[in-house]
């Protein structure tokens, strides 16, 4: 695996793999990587020729008192596991590089970034959809792909590309979760043991609240009984729990269509986000 840090490298190394009309798959990260992230490789794999992964730790995705100093940081350990997991390039570009003296633009997708985490966190996928397409133009992959734990990003990125016309597949993959249902996370690292016993109670609630609106619970009382499973098992601050329409992401007060349940919450210092597909 190359590990490329320079925009010329970078430039040479992408026409390299491409030779001979290879197929050229991206997975951007922030690093600190796990067994999902590995999942978004392993796909990537299956669909393209040649597979690229990004590690860049975004500020413009980061709020006023957010993590960004304390997000954690692993890059030797990241890359070895990106090169047993048979990624071919990783770039690893400067916050000049993304975001050069003077540049003043960012990408704002309306709709669908209004509610839920947009609320929660004012200018965030506004961070995420300009870094993204940044590292899409740079790259140039056929395909893109994002995990569905964060299901609201994946919409927002999937809109940008297609407004943008970047010509890229922009696909999602499933949510890896530990044996006992949490979905992996690099913030889970921040968990204590006992806020990490707990923290269990997210997925819980949301299957939970799952079958009872199959089973044909009212929508808003079988939230309200999850957001009191959140707050007994100690979660400090729910967020939002809701049942959205999983292309619109607009609120629902009944089941009907393709739906998710979303979830963000807080459990010590944490912040925890999920969600779960639905079906009629």
């Amino acid at each position: 695996m190359q590990s490329i840090r320079e925009v010329p490298q970078l430039t040479a190394a992408l026409i390299a793999l491409r030779a001979g009309g290879k197929s050229l798959a991206l997975v951007p990260t922030m690093g600190a990587l796990h067994a999902g992230h590995m999942s978004l490789i392993e796909e990537a794999r299956r669909k393209a020729d040649r597979v690229v992964a990004s590690i860049f730790v975004n500020p413009l995705q980061f709020g006023e008192n957010e993590d960004l100093d304390r997000y954690p940081r692993q890059e030797a350990k990241d890359g070895v596991m990106l090169e047993e997991a048979g990624c071919d390039l990783l770039w690893l570009p400067a916050a000049a590089d993304i975001y050069p003296p003077g540049f003043a633009t960012t990408i704002s997708v309306k709709g669908l970034s209004d509610r839920w985490e947009g609320e929660a966190r004012p200018g965030h996928f506004d961070g995420v959809a300009t870094v993204v397409a940044k590292l899409l133009c740079a790259i140039r992959p056929d395909i893109a792909l994002f995990g569905e734990k964060d299901f609201q990003q994946l919409a927002v990125i999937r809109r940008m590309a297609q407004d943008l016309q970047l010509g890229v597949e922009v696909l999602g993959v499933e949510t890896v979760r530990d044996e006992d249902g949490l979905a992996l996370s690099s913030r889970n690292a921040y968990l204590s043991a006992d806020e990490r016993t707990r923290a269990v109670e997210l997925p819980g609630a949301l299957n939970e609240a799952a079958e009872r609106i199959l089973a044909g619970t009212p929508v808003a009382e079988a939230l309200q009984e999850a957001k009191n499973r959140l707050s007994a098992a100690g979660f400090s601050r729910i967020d939002y729990v809701a049942l959205v329409n999983a292309m619109t992401l607009e609120p629902l007060d009944r089941p009907v269509g393709p739906m998710r349940l979303i979830a963000a919450a807080v459990i010590g210092t944490t912040r925890l986000i999920d969600n779960i597909a639905v079906g009629v």
